[in-house]
């Protein structure tokens, strides 16, 4: 999700994730919790049944006596095992961007099985699901695919040992540091569970398996391969991702701005190499860099409202080869984010404007300049409109226990879900997290300020039942209420 890439390193010792001892358990604790809680829920509810004065006149059972959240919740129990399952033969089997081909097949077939009327290859891997059931909204569900070329080190039984070769041809581990397989795993579930209640709802599913979102390009894909013309158009849209901030099990919501726009520039910067006992004769590309380096901080902390976060941050500074020699040229590599599309224009145009002019003050000629490059790997921010988001959150939180369900600030992140919103702004759009992160990993970070996990790292391994499970049910119960039959 967070555009830097990870670059690989040799696998030494299998180094085991502070999560991993606790993990291969908590599944099993889950479940069991869940079942416990549903039998309290039948016990309370054939109570009430017995003190009813016409309980005899219309016997009750316990799923007719919940809810329907409930009811959903109760499916999800039942259906832990069979998502576990899904989860880890997805964890153990990830696929970098766009060659997602076996992970599209597997879930394209349990679709078919769902009687989804399912079109393959959208965009390069992409798989399209579409159920028509009356008249009534468009709904657009997505789950991302791919895995990122990081070398697992969770420790997890199931954790992924494949290796492939990049684009670029590095060879690399594969695994899925940034949760796509719990996108996956609840996706299929909520699209059972809606699939099972099509009594309950009117209007169409559009269920989009995504690829390529780690390197930005997955949903322009779908978009270009025609999504909103072969297709239904959708009237809304909603997804999840996984958090490693949150507790797992709580629901995070951010109205407005949720994801930055991303960009990645390189900067070529051109002098005249020589001898470095000698740099008179020289224009040194290291020491223009370094100036253009300290120069780019401005754009932030000088010229940037600070009401308007951004970020310019220079991630890789190439140059030379040996000790005493100047070379010709050296490459800045940035990442930049920011919200709006007035904001990115502004960090760019200073870009661009802050590197010429320190090459004049160095003294360059007019044909050795730095050459700017914004790279195609462009994702643009995410955005929840406000009173949509506020709408979906008050469903969560009349389906979840107080305190599941909170507002959470803008991420400097990026995803590229955003895209299909900026293709129709008529959209009513609303991605939320799913925090992933074990109780007591979270309480012992507050307590003493242990560090944990982040997406992309190798260590990442969530809370896994309580993210598909919670993910599941608020997919569903989102669902129902956008597709609800008045």
């Amino acid at each position: 999700m967070f555009r830097e890439r990870g670059r690989d390193t040799p696998f030494r010792d299998a180094m085991k994730s502070p999560y991993a001892a606790a993990q291969q358990g908590r599944f099993i604790d889950m479940r069991h919790a869940l079942t416990a809680f549903m039998a309290a829920v039948s016990l309370s509810s054939i109570a009430s049944a017995q003190n009813a004065p016409d309980s005899a006149a219309q016997p009750l059972t316990a799923t007719a006596s919940m809810p329907a959240q409930s009811a959903i919740a109760a499916d999800v129990a039942k259906d832990l095992d069979g998502m576990m399952a899904l989860y880890r033969d997805l964890h153990a089997s990830p696929e970098l961007s766009g060659q997602e081909v076996n992970t599209a097949a597997k879930l394209a077939k349990r679709l078919k099985a769902m009687k989804f009327d399912v079109s393959e290859k959208v965009g390069g891997t992409g798989v399209v699901a579409v159920m028509k059931n009356g008249n009534g909204p468009v709904l657009l569900i997505r789950a991302d695919m791919d895995g990122l070329p990081v070398v697992e080190q969770t420790g997890l039984d199931f954790a992924s040992k494949v290796r492939t070769k990049t684009p670029e041809g590095v060879e690399t581990g594969v695994m899925h540091a940034c949760g796509h397989d719990t996108h996956m795993t609840a996706f299929i579930e909520t699209a059972k569970l809606l699939v099972a209640r099509k009594d309950e709802w009117k209007g169409t599913l559009v269920m989009i398996l995504q690829p390529a979102e780690e390197v930005g390009k997955g949903a322009r894909a779908m978009l270009e391969d025609g999504l909103y013309n072969r297709f239904p158009r959708p009237t809304h849209a909603i997804a999840f991702h996984d958090a490693a901030n949150l507790e797992a099990g709580t629901i995070g919501y951010t109205p407005g701005y949720a994801l930055a726009n991303v960009d990645s520039i390189d900067i070529r910067v051109r002098g005249l190499g020589g001898h470095g006992a000698y740099p008179q004769t020289t224009k040194d590309p290291i020491v223009l860099g370094s100036r253009i380096v300290t120069s780019l901080q401005t754009l932030v902390s000088r010229e940037q409202d600070p009401q308007d976060p951004a970020v310019v941050t220079v991630g890789s500074f190439q140059a030379g080869a040996k000790h005493n020699i100047i070379p010709d040229e050296a490459l800045l590599l940035l990442t930049v984010r920011s919200y709006s599309d007035e904001t990115r224009a502004k960090l760019i145009e200073g870009i661009k404007r802050i590197s010429r002019g320190e090459a004049i003050a160095a003294g360059v000629p007019e044909d050795k300049m730095p050459l700017i490059t914004v790279k195609d790997e462009f994702t643009p921010s995410t955005y929840n409109p406000p009173e949509f988001a506020e709408e979906m959150a008050g469903v969560l939180k009349g389906n979840f226990a107080d305190g599941r369900v909170v507002k959470t600030p803008a991420a400097m992140g990026g995803e590229d879900f955003g895209r299909f919103y900026r293709a129709d702004k008529s959209i009513k759009s609303f991605i939320f997290w799913v925090g992933g992160v074990p109780a007591d990993k979270m309480a012992e970070a507050k307590a003493n300020g242990a560090a944990l996990p982040s997406l992309h790292s190798p260590f990442w391994a969530p809370q896994a039942d309580k993210v598909v499970s919670t993910a599941s049910e608020a997919m569903t119960v989102l669902a129902l209420d956008i597709l609800k039959k008045n």
